[in-house]
């Protein structure tokens, strides 16, 4: 049995399968965005959802301005994208991998498997990262797309 270590915790809850999703706003600068699979449901009365920011993201400092948020589901197919927000890239350049539109104050990008804008309600600080608690202003989901999956540090699609 493996000590319960930064590593080994990573390892384990790595084989938890989770979506792919890209949290965007619009920040003083323009659009800004990441890609982050710690995103859950709160709760349906009322309706709220929550997003983990690493402490760090430039991101973070863009939703506190703007007050709003919005969950990209990534759809398969789609990890080129993936790819692009999880990166150190300036926010102009990841924006540039991708059209979107705007949908109740937040960036909504094209081809995602489905969409939830939030109002920001709360930030609560949780080690190196800080959660968001957005109250559900929107949704769209697109189920005849297949959502991105991400399990064991690889990207994944959903057998039929």
């Amino acid at each position: 049995m493996s000590a319960a270590d930064p590593r080994t915790f990573r390892d384990a809850i790595g084989r938890f399968p989770t979506g792919v999703c890209v949290v965007t706003t619009f920040g003083p600068d323009g659009p800004a965005g990441l890609t982050t699979n710690a995103v859950s449901s709160l709760s349906l009365d009322p309706l709220l959802l929550l997003v983990c920011f690493d402490n760090g993201s430039r991101t973070l400092p863009a939703v506190r301005s703007s007050g709003r948020f919005g969950v990209n589901v990534l759809a398969a197919g789609q990890e080129e994208l993936a790819r692009v927000f999880a990166s150190k890239a300036m926010a102009a350049e990841k924006f540039a991998a991708v059209t979107h539109v705007e949908e109740h104050g937040v960036p909504v990008l094209d081809g995602a498997a489905a969409w939830i804008a939030c109002s920001l309600t709360e930030l609560v600080a949780g080690g190196d990262h800080t959660i968001g608690i957005g109250a559900v202003l929107g949704t769209h989901s697109a189920p005849e797309r297949e959502p991105l999956v991400f399990e064991s540090g690889r990207y994944r699609v959903l057998a039929p």
